[in-house]
Formats: structure tokens, sequence, C-alpha cells
């Protein structure tokens, strides 16, 4: 399973479903799949002014978040990253790592871009709730 960069965001400074989704990587319930750019755009993202308080309270830097969410995913390097979403460049990177990573899974809150397109060469694109749906229905661990 591949997070998109705002599920990631929302998993790390929140509780609630995203968190869950980052939580059953860590206990192996699923294979959690990145790529170099997507730990990129999560670094940028998590050293916004807006977040700075919030990982300080928590005691948290965001480059220690990304170090350790490379320590729980596997970090692939696609080949190419082909213009699939017509509203959106970056989100290609997710579609590229999901692809490159042979997930079966994106795990998405971006109901502008990714969620639209349902699925992409037999990866669905769901909503956090659903990928915790699947995930409780699969009932096992699995390649995701």
């Amino acid at each position: 399973m591949v997070l998109d960069t705002n599920l990631l965001v929302s998993g790390v400074i929140a509780a609630g479903l995203p968190r869950r989704l980052i939580d059953g990587a860590k206990a192996g319930e699923f294979e959690l799949c990145t790529s170099e750019a997507l730990l990129a755009e999560l670094l940028r993202v998590l050293m916004r002014t807006k977040f700075a308080a919030r990982l300080a309270q928590a005691g948290l830097t965001p480059q220690g978040l990304v170090d350790d969410l490379r320590r729980i995913a596997v970090v692939v390097s696609p080949a190419e990253t082909p213009r699939i979403v017509p509203t959106d460049p970056d989100d290609d990177h997710v579609i590229a790592a999901a692809v490159s990573g042979q997930a079966d899974l994106i795990a998405s809150g971006d109901k502008r871009d990714l969620l639209p397109l349902g699925s992409v060469q037999g990866i669905a694109i769901v909503t956090a709730a659903e990928a915790v749906a699947r995930l409780a229905a699969r009932g096992s661990p699995h390649r995701g």
C-alpha cells in the first residue's frame, strides 16, 4: 500500500484513521511502499511553519519522522514517472511508487485529484476509511 503525503501528514500529527494505517504498517499488518520523491515531499510539508509547534511539543522533528517512515517502508525507485494525474503532476509520484512497488492499494485523502481516478493499472485508489476496512477484511498480514 502507498499512503499519499496528505494521509502521512495527518497520521503523524493527529489520531485517526491515517494514524491507524501508519500503526498497521509498523505492526507488519501490510507492506508500506514509498519512494524518495514522496519522502522528500513529506519532509517539505512537515517543515512548514504551521506544523512546527505541534511537532516540537511532541518532541518530533520533520527529518526524524521521515527517517522513521523510511525504516518501516519499502522505498522503491520508479524507473519513470509517467504523467497520469491531469490536475496535479506531484500525484504522479504516488502512482509511480505504487506501480514500482507492486502495491495493490493507494490510500489518499485527495478528493480533487487522486480519489476520482478510482484505480490506475489495477491499483485501487481509496480513502483512509476504505483502506482500514480492506485491511480488516483481510485479517492477516498481506503484501500491499
